[in-house]
C-alpha cells in the first residue's frame, strides 16, 4: 500500500551552522502552515536541553561546543521563576541563573535557541519552579483562570521576554531565539480543572501573541493549542504524533534521552540503539524539529531538586554526562545520525514522500527530488529481523532499526548498528600535591536545646501549618507543642503512644517520657524537594498536615487526645544555617579531634587540595548518612549515600521494544548516589573547605576528592565505517586488543592501531580490508573490535 504527499512539512531547521548575523528577522511558518522557515529556507533542526542552573557558567562554553560538535543546530532551555524571583519583585540573573549570558554563549557558538518560558517547567526542579511565595498570596490558584496567579505569571513573563528583547536575542531581532515556549505540558494535567483549564490556556496563548516576540510560539502537549500557538509532543516516541492544526509543523520537544533518579531508585538506562531509532522513525514519519531531553542534564546544585526524592545527580543518561563528559556511544551514535540525516536536508524538505508498507511491520519511505531520492527503511518489529528486495536489491535491517539510504542505494546508517566508542568512565585518586591520606576533621553539634528541650520558636499558631507556608527559607521546620497532662486525663495510661499524621519527607520526633505535668513535643520535619508535576500538585500538603494525637490504651480501649488545634510553636531551619557554617569565613568556633561517628544532627568540616589537571572533580560520600554539603560556601546539593537502590535490575538490556524507565536498569544494592560533583569553579588554586550538614548520622572519615575521566575506549565498528578513538584531552597509552574480521584480516590489526592512535589524543580507523587486509570470511559482515587504554 503506497501513499504520496507533497514533502515541505517534513522540515525544519537542520541549519548546517549559519552564523546568526545573518539571521536577521527570518523565522516564520510558511504559507501552508506545513513547515518552519529560517532565513528563507526550510530546515532540518536538532536540538538539545542544557539548563544553565544545572551547570556553571565556566562550563557552559564547553557544553556547547560538544552539543555544536554532536551535530546539533539549537540549545533549548527553561526558565525557573523561582530562582529569578526568590522574593516577589526582588530579581537574581546572577552567576549561573544568568539567563542572558547563556544565550550570549550559544550564539557565540553559531548556534540558535529555543527558550521555554513556562513558566511552569515542571523539570525535576523543586515545585515545578514556582516560587514558594506565589503558593502563600492570598486569593491564588495556580494554572487556572485566577487573576492572582495570571497577573504574576504575565509579570514574570514579560520581564524575560522584555529582558531578552532589550538584548536583541529573539532571531527577528537578528538574535538566536527561534522558538518560545508559554506553559509547558499543560494538556496531560487540564482535565481536573474543567472550563477554567480551557479559559486559563486561551489566555496564555493571547498573553504570550500580544507580547510580539517575532518569533513563533509552541505550547508542548496541548492538543487543543489555541492558534497562532503550535502544539508540539514530548515523550520516548512521537513518530505517530499529529499536530491539531494540518498548517502546524510535526515537532518533538522533548526526546527523553534517559530519566531522571529516585532516592532509593536504580540507574535508568536508555541504549544508543533505541534513542537513535526513535529519532529516525521521527523523521521518516515527517517530522520537523527534535529535541533531546537532556542532552546535557547536569546537577541540582542546592535544594533545587524536585519530587519528593529525586537526587542530586541529574544526569539523565544524556549524550554529556553530569560532568560534561561525552556519554559514549550515545554522543558519537547520535553525531553519525545526525550527519546523514543534514546529508540530505534538501531532499527532506524539498521532496515528495511516498511511503510502502512492506508487511510485518516494515515501511519503506521515499523523499524525492528531480535530482535524488533519500530512502528510510523502517523495521519496527521488535524480534525479526527483515529481509526485502528493494529496487532489484535485497536488504536486511534489523528488528526495532531504522536503515537511512541517502541515495536510495546504500545503506549508510543503520539505528541498530553502533560504529562509536564506548568510553569506560572511572574515578581517580586526587594526586593533588601534599595532600593527606586521610582528610582531617574538625565538627561541632547542631544547638538544638532551645527548640527540643526549651521550645522556643519564631511564631505561633492555633493549629498545625503546612510547611510550604514558610516560603521555603529551609528543608526543616520544627513543630513544637507544650502538653499540660495529669492522672486524671482520660488518655493518661501506662501506654501513650504519640501518633503523626505527616505528609513530610522525613520526621524526626524528640519528646520526654510524658508525665504529669507539663510535655514539651518537638517533632522535626524535612522535605526532600516540593511536589513538581500533576493537576492541582501546589495543593499538596508538606511537613505534617496533623493530626497529631496522644493515643492512650486500657486493655481493648483506645483514648486519643488530640493536640491539632493547641498553640503550636515553629522554628525555621537550623541554627548552623543561620549561623552560617558552610561559610569558610564564618567566626564560628569548631571543635578540634573526638570527632563522633553516628551522630545525627552534626556539622563536620575539613580542608582539602583541588585535585590537579581538568578533569572534571567528585567527591565520594559513601558512608555519610543524609544531609547537604557545601564547597567553599556553594552548595553541591543534597547528599543521601545511605538511600541504597532497591532490587530489579536487569542482566541484559536489548534495546529492541518500546523503552520505559523500568526497562534497562543499573545499580541495585548501591548507594542511589556515592559521587556529588565538584565544579571546578567552586575551587581554589590554594586550600578548599568541604563542610557538611549531617542529619541522620554518619561517618566521614571515609570522604575523598576524586576525578573522573576515560580509562579504556573500546570500540566494535562495521566494515566500511570510520572508528574514532578518543581520550579526552589525554592521549591514547596503549591498544590492548584489537581485532578485525571473525576469521582476521591478513595484516596485524594490533599493530596498525597501534601505530595509527598510541601516543594521539584521537585517531581516526578505516574499518576495511583495504586498511586490515583480506579476510576468508567472504560475505559475512566482518566488524572491527578495538580496547584502547587512556
Amino acid at each position: 500500500m503506497a501513499s504520496s504527499k507533497n514533502a515541505t512539512h517534513a522540515i525544519s531547521f537542520f541549519v548546517l551552522f549559519v552564523l546568526l548575523s545573518v539571521l536577521a528577522s527570518a523565522v516564520e511558518v510558511s504559507h501552508d502552515g506545513r513547515a518552519l522557515i529560517i532565513d528563507g529556507k526550510h530546515r532540518v533542526l536538532l536540538s538539545g536541553s542544557i539548563h544553565y542552573p544545572r551547570s556553571t557558567p565556566e562550563m557552559w562554553p564547553d557544553l556547547i561546543k560538544k552539543a555544536k560538535a554532536g551535530g546539533l543546530d539549537a540549545i533549548e532551555t527553561y526558565v525557573f521563576w523561582n530562582v529569578h524571583e526568590p522574593l516577589r519583585r526582588q530579581y537574581d540573573f546572577s552567576g549561573n541563573l544568568d539567563l542572558v549570558r547563556f544565550i550570549q554563549a550559544i550564539q557565540a557558538e553559531g548556534l540558535y535557541a529555543v527558550l521555554r518560558i513556562g513558566p511552569y517547567v515542571c523539570a525535576e526542579w523543586t515545585y515545578g519552579g514556582f516560587p514558594m511565595w506565589l503558593h502563600n498570596m492570598p486569593g491564588i490558584e495556580f494554572r487556572t483562570a485566577n487573576k492572582v496567579y495570571m497577573d504574576e505569571m504575565q509579570n514574570f513573563t514579560t520581564l524575560i521576554v522584555d529582558m531578552v528583547k532589550q538584548e536583541k536575542l529573539f532571531a527577528s531581532q537578528g538574535g538566536p531565539i527561534i522558538l518560545a515556549q508559554i506553559e509547558n505540558e499543560y494538556g496531560n494535567i487540564m482535565a481536573p480543572y474543567g472550563d477554567a483549564g480551557k479559559v486559563y490556556i486561551d489566555w496564555c496563548a493571547s498573553m504570550a501573541n500580544s507580547l510580539d516576540i517575532g518569533v513563533p510560539w509552541i505550547m508542548c502537549q496541548q492538543s487543543d493549542a489555541p492558534q497562532p500557538m503550535i502544539n508540539t509532543c514530548n515523550g520516548w516516541y512521537c513518530d505517530s504524533f499529529t499536530p491539531n492544526n494540518p498548517n502546524s509543523p510535526k515537532m518533538w520537544t522533548e526526546n527523553w534521552t534517559g530519566w531522571f533518579k529516585n532516592w532509593g531508585g536504580k540507574d535508568p538506562h536508555r541504549t544508543a540503539e533505541d534513542l537513535s531509532y526513535s529519532v529516525a522513525r521521527f523523521f521518516q514519519t515527517g517530522g520537523t524539529f527534535q529535541n533531546y531531553y537532556m542532552y546535557h542534564g547536569g546537577t541540582n546544585f542546592g535544594r533545587v531538586a524536585g519530587g519528593p526524592y529525586i537526587t542530586t545527580s541529574y544526569d539523565y543518561d544524556a549524550p554529556l554526562d553530569e560532568f560534561g563528559n561525552l556519554n559514549q556511544p550515545k554522543w558519537g551514535h547520535l553525531k553519525d545520525l545526525h550527519t546523514v540525516l543534514k546529508s540530505i536536508e534538501e531532499t527532506l524538505t524539498e521532496g515528495n514522500i511516498t511511503t510502502i508498507d512492506i508487511g510485518n511491520s516494515v515501511e519503506v519511505t521515499v523523499y524525492a527530488t528531480q535530482k535524488v531520492s533519500s530512502c528510510f527503511f523502517g523495521n519496527s518489529n521488535t524480534t525479526n529481523d527483515a529481509t526485502f528486495t528493494y529496487g532489484g536489491t535485497e536488504y536486511t535491517v534489523p528488528a526495532w532499526s531504522v536503515s537511512i539510504l541517502p541515495d536510495c542505494k546504500k545503506e549508510v546508517y543503520n539505528t541498530a548498528k553502533v560504529n562509536a566508542q564506548t568510553s569506560v568512565m572511572v574515578k581517580e585518586k586526587n594526586e593533588a600535591e601534599d595532600q593527606p591520606a586521610a582528610l582531617k576533621w574538625s565538627w561541632r553539634p547542631e544547638m538544638i536545646e532551645d527548640t527540643s528541650v526549651l521550645g522556643k520558636g519564631q511564631g505561633s499558631a492555633n493549629r498545625i501549618i503546612d510547611q510550604k507556608t514558610t516560603n521555603d527559607r529551609s528543608d526543616y521546620l520544627w513543630y513544637m507543642n507544650s502538653v499540660d497532662l495529669n492522672e486524671d486525663d482520660l488518655v493518661w495510661t501506662d501506654n501513650m503512644t504519640l501518633r503523626v499524621n505527616a505528609t513530610g519527607h522525613i520526621l524526626h520526633a524528640y519528646k520526654v517520657k510524658l508525665k504529669p505535668g507539663k510535655n514539651l513535643i518537638a517533632l522535626l520535619s524535612a522535605t526532600i524537594g516540593f511536589q513538581n508535576y500533576g493537576a492541582f500538585y501546589d495543593l499538596v500538603q508538606s511537613g505534617i498536615s496533623g493530626p497529631v494525637e496522644i493515643v492512650g490504651r486500657k486493655g481493648d480501649e483506645t483514648i486519643i487526645k488530640d493536640l491539632s488545634s493547641h498553640k503550636w510553636s515553629y522554628k525555621v531551619g537550623m541554627h548552623g544555617m543561620a549561623m552560617k557554617l558552610y561559610d569558610p569565613k564564618s567566626p564560628s568556633k569548631w571543635e578540634e579531634g573526638n570527632v563522633p561517628l553516628n551522630r545525627n544532627l552534626t556539622w563536620y568540616k575539613t580542608t582539602f587540595k583541588a585535585p590537579l589537571g581538568t578533569d572534571a572533580v567528585v567527591v565520594d560520600l559513601q558512608g555519610l548518612g543524609k544531609g547537604e554539603a557545601w564547597v567553599n560556601g556553594q552548595s553541591l546539593g543534597r547528599y543521601w549515600p545511605s538511600s541504597i537502590a532497591e532490587d530489579g535490575c536487569n542482566a541484559t538490556c536489548d534495546y529492541r521494544g518500546p523503552y520505559t524507565n523500568t526497562k534497562c536498569v543499573r545499580n541495585c544494592g548501591n548507594p542511589t548516589q556515592r559521587w556529588y560533583h565538584v565544579p571546578r569553579s567552586f575551587l581554589t588554586a590554594d586550600e578548599n573547605t568541604l563542610v557538611l550538614f549531617e542529619e541522620f548520622g554518619g561517618n566521614p572519615s571515609l570522604v575523598n576528592f576524586q576525578t573522573v575521566t576515560i580509562g579504556t575506549a573500546c570500540g566494535n565498528a562495521y566494515e566500511n565505517n570510520v572508528l574514532e578513538l578518543a581520550c579526552q584531552n589525554r592521549p591514547i597509552s596503549d591498544i590492548k586488543f584489537a581485532s578485525f574480521g571473525s576469521c582476521e584480516g591478513n595484516k596485524d590489526a594490533l599493530d596498525i592501531i597501534k601505530k595509527a592512535c598510541v601516543g594521539k589524543e584521537s585517531c581516526s580507523l578505516d574499518v576495511s580490508e583495504k586498511a586490515f587486509g583480506s579476510t576468508s570470511c567472504g560475505s559475512i559482515p566482518k566488524r572491527l573490535a578495538v580496547e584502547a587504554v587512556c
